[in-house]
């Protein structure tokens, strides 16, 4: 028995990274997983290689809301119904705020906090149709502090925060629990941009991080399936830090 059995759970940002570990580790628990991205080709790729009786992919621009409907009525179509949500898409950019043109903090809220804003808009009520679920929300351990360097990003992460505790209360009462994951620095393309040296990062995170690592996109999974399933039956409206320990604050061991 899989701890996902019977479910039917839509991620979002599937193709790559976080989003692609979850719904591998969800469709090995026994969930049929709506594979949602806009990297078409290796979402594709990714869903033929689960199985059409345990994946089906759709192209999903988390911007859209058509592009949202249209997830919905793929899932319904192929599994019946939706009864998981984990919007995990998002998107990164380096810079100052001083230097940020607007074009570019729109596009990250855009993708990150509105993009969460219309998942939950859209689905929560396929959840609640379904007889009830979960929604888990990426959003960040800048979600929780600051950090040079990332404001727009961290501006919407905390957003993501707000929308999760305000979900969490407005659909309980549909027996729908709504958490929120909040990485640290996690092993992925989203955090390893063209032209960085590997090595650097990895000795940079050994020195900031408590546990002297950066974290890998299956501990993260690991979260969310947590978070899905019926071990967190009591828990809503919750961020949960999964960083090494970076937040807990500076090391001197």
């Amino acid at each position: 028995m899989g701890k996902l059995d019977g479910r039917v759970v839509l991620v979002t940002g599937a193709a790559r990274g976080q989003g692609e570990q979850e719904a591998r580790l969800f469709a090995a628990e026994g969930a049929k997983v709506v594979l949602g991205d806009v990297l078409d080709g290796a979402g594709e790729a990714l869903a033929k290689e689960l199985g059409e009786e345990r994946a089906a992919f759709v192209h999903l621009d988390v911007t859209s809301e058509e592009e949202w409907t249209a997830a919905v009525a793929v899932a319904k179509e192929r599994f019946g119904k939706i009864d998981g949500l984990v919007n995990n898409a998002g998107i990164l950019r380096f810079n100052e705020l001083l230097s940020t043109p607007l074009e570019e903090f729109q596009a990250i809220v855009s993708v990150n906090q509105t993009g969460c804003f219309l998942g939950i808009r859209t689905v929560a009520p396929e959840i609640a149709a379904a007889g009830g679920g979960t929604i888990v929300n990426t959003a960040s351990y800048t979600g929780l502090t600051g950090m040079a360097g990332v404001g727009a990003y961290a501006a919407s992460k905390h957003a993501v925060l707000g929308l999760t505790r305000v979900a969490a209360l407005e659909l309980a009462a549909k027996g729908i629990r709504v958490n929120a994951v909040c990485p640290g620095a996690i092993d992925t393309p989203m955090s390893n941009p063209e032209g960085v040296d590997p090595a650097a990062t990895a000795e940079l995170y050994r020195k900031l991080v408590p546990l002297g690592r950066i974290g890998r996109p299956d501990e993260v999974a690991a979260l969310a399936l947590f978070l899905t399933g019926e071990e967190s039956a009591y828990i809503t409206g919750q961020p949960f830090v999964i960083d090494g320990g970076w937040l807990a604050g500076v090391s001197l061991f």
